[in-house]
Formats: structure tokens, C-alpha cells, sequence
């Protein structure tokens, strides 16, 4: 039977940390037997990392898989519990900790490519080998530099018109427009928009969707340390509004998202950084009767503020294990 029965990792359940906040926690240790000279401590980490295959060769007779990569370290930092007398009975034994996050730290983030993640692990150690640890992830926002003045926060209109053919030779135009009081937001903030679609043909529309999509530029290296940068996109948000727009009529819809707790905030590329986001909000108006569609894209900014003194969480609540680990 191992001396060490379980190692456990005490925090707020599903709690979001702000750049700059401070982690506080618990280690409970409990123990079959006495151990001596134990080493007990936990560890922050937080790291990222992106890859993918370039194909290259493609005006030659042949082509080949480059992999492209890069990595970064955002946060490591340990502490070591002092035992008094080098040795701790048998039952439980509680160890308090807390870490200040730094300032500056790119968003939790989970793509096929590229990966931005933190995990909070605690030990237990032997004289020469690890007897029990146990890892958890956080959920960790990241901050911007952004400032008040700076952001485009006035009513924005943008307008998009199509000249559509159907019924052979018969033609109309489409008139999409979407308005919002402000185009930049926080996470988990709620976004409201107005779509105002023209139908100026004699056919009826029935379909309009609603999407928010996040496009990430990644940047990596080739083994020969050269410099590669990859655009992809996902849709982050959707909503499908089924109506009857008559034929030479209006209709406005009114609609509104939920941004997710977390997310990547935008900005500029820089140097330390490995990838960075845009969003953009598209209204698409489909015209299946003329086998096209009509899109309106509004870009929208992803914001967060420094933390405040006196902040320590964004949510509360406990974070969930993703995995852990205990050896004997």
C-alpha cells in the first residue's frame, strides 16, 4: 500500500482569471502512513504552442510536408511547503498557496492548430521519486491594450446591395444593412444587432443567418527557421432566422449573442506573441432561387481592462480537473 492515499488540488469551481488576478488555493494531502523527508509542492504553468504542414514544391515535379511550428512560456512559478521536522504524520494535511498571474498573458485557447493553455500541479515527492501529483486547468482571460478612447464605440451602419437574376431574365436587388450601437465588447458580454434587409424582387426570402467568426493569423518557423504565418477561421457563433420577406418589402430583425467567457481579445501581432485574432459578425441573406447569397460583415473588437485591486476572479466557482495523475 503506498503511503500516500491521495493528493488533491482545492479551487474555485469554474472560475475565469483575469490577467494580472491572483490564484488562491489549497493542496490536501492525505497520507496512509507517516512519510519522512517529503517534498510537497505546486506549480503554475502556462504555455503555448501552434504547428501545422506547409506543402511546398508545388511548381516542381514533387511536393513535401514542411512542419511549421512555434511555441511560447507565459508563467512558471513553484512553491515549495516548508514540513516542519521533515516529516508528516499519517491523515490529511492542508497547504494554502496563491500566485499573482502576470499582466501580460494571451487568453486560454484550443484550436487544431494551435493551443494556449494553464494548468495549476501539485507533488508529492520522495527522496527520489514522485509519490502523487495532481493537475488542473484554468480558464485564464487574457487582457488588452486597448483604451477608452481609442475603440470604435459609436453607432455603426454598414450596407451591402446585390443586383440578383432569377426567374431567366428577370432581375431585382437585395439591400442588406446591419446597425449596432458599438462594435466593441467583452467577453461574455451580450451583442445586439439590427439587420434591415430590402427585398426589391418578386421573390419571397426566407432564410437569414447570423454568425460570429473568430479569424486567427498563426505565426511559426520551419526547420530552417523560417518565417510562416497561416490565416484560419471558425465560426464561433450562429443563429438561423426563418422569415417571410414578401416580395418589395422591408423587415428588420433584431438579434442578439452571447459571447463566451473567454476569448482571445484582438489586437496587433508582436513579436513574443504566437497568433492573434479578429472577429468579424456576418448576416448572410440566401437566395436559393438565384443560387447566391448576399453577406453584410460588421468587425467587432474583443476588449478586457486591466484587473482591478481589489479583483481576484471574473466568475466564481471551482475549476474541473482535465487530468491528473497519482503514482505509488
Amino acid at each position: 500500500m503506498s503511503v500516500v492515499k491521495s493528493i488533491e488540488l482545492m479551487l474555485p469551481k469554474d472560475a475565469v482569471y483575469l490577467a494580472g488576478s491572483s490564484i488562491k488555493g489549497q493542496v490536501v494531502l492525505t497520507l496512509n502512513s507517516t512519510l519522512v523527508h517529503p517534498i510537497v509542492k505546486v506549480e503554475l504553468v502556462g504555455r503555448g504552442y501552434v504547428e501545422w504542414n506547409e506543402e511546398i514544391g508545388a511548381s516542381r515535379d514533387y511536393s513535401r510536408d514542411v512542419i511549421c511550428n512555434n511555441k511560447a512560456d507565459y508563467v512558471h512559478k513553484t512553491k515549495t511547503f516548508p514540513v516542519e521536522d521533515n516529516w508528516l504524520s499519517a491523515g490529511s494535511h492542508t497547504f494554502d498557496f496563491h500566485f499573482n498571474l502576470p499582466p501580460r498573458l494571451p487568453s486560454t485557447f484550443a484550436s487544431k492548430i494551435g493551443h494556449v493553455f494553464y494548468f495549476v500541479q501539485a507533488f508529492c515527492m520522495g527522496r527520489e521519486h514522485i509519490l502523487a501529483k495532481k493537475r488542473m486547468y484554468l480558464l485564464v482571460q487574457g487582457t488588452s491594450d486597448f483604451h477608452a478612447e481609442n475603440l470604435l464605440q459609436n453607432p455603426l451602419l454598414v450596407e451591402a446591395e446585390k443586383k440578383v437574376s432569377y426567374n431567366c431574365c428577370s432581375q431585382g436587388t437585395i439591400c442588406l444593412q446591419i446597425q449596432m450601437e458599438k462594435n466593441t465588447f467583452r467577453p461574455g458580454e451580450r451583442v445586439i444587432f439590427t439587420t434591415e434587409i430590402n427585398n426589391q424582387t418578386s421573390k419571397c426570402i426566407k432564410t437569414v443567418i447570423f454568425a460570429l467568426y473568430a479569424h486567427v493569423q498563426y505565426e511559426g518557423f520551419t526547420p530552417k527557421a523560417e518565417r510562416r504565418s497561416r490565416m484560419d477561421s471558425s465560426e464561433l457563433l450562429r443563429q438561423e432566422a426563418n422569415t417571410q420577406i414578401t416580395p418589395f418589402n422591408t423587415t428588420k430583425i433584431v438579434s442578439a449573442f452571447h459571447l463566451p467567457p473567454v476569448l482571445s481579445v484582438s489586437g496587433g501581432l508582436q513579436d513574443s506573441e504566437i497568433m492573434n485574432t479578429h472577429y468579424e459578425l456576418v448576416s448572410t441573406v440566401h437566395l436559393p432561387w438565384s443560387m447566391t447569397s448576399v453577406k453584410a460583415k460588421v468587425p467587432i473588437v474583443i476588449t478586457s481592462g486591466p484587473v482591478d485591486s481589489d479583483s481576484r476572479r471574473l466568475m466564481e466557482g471551482a475549476v474541473l480537473p482535465m487530468s491528473s495523475d497519482c503514482r505509488n
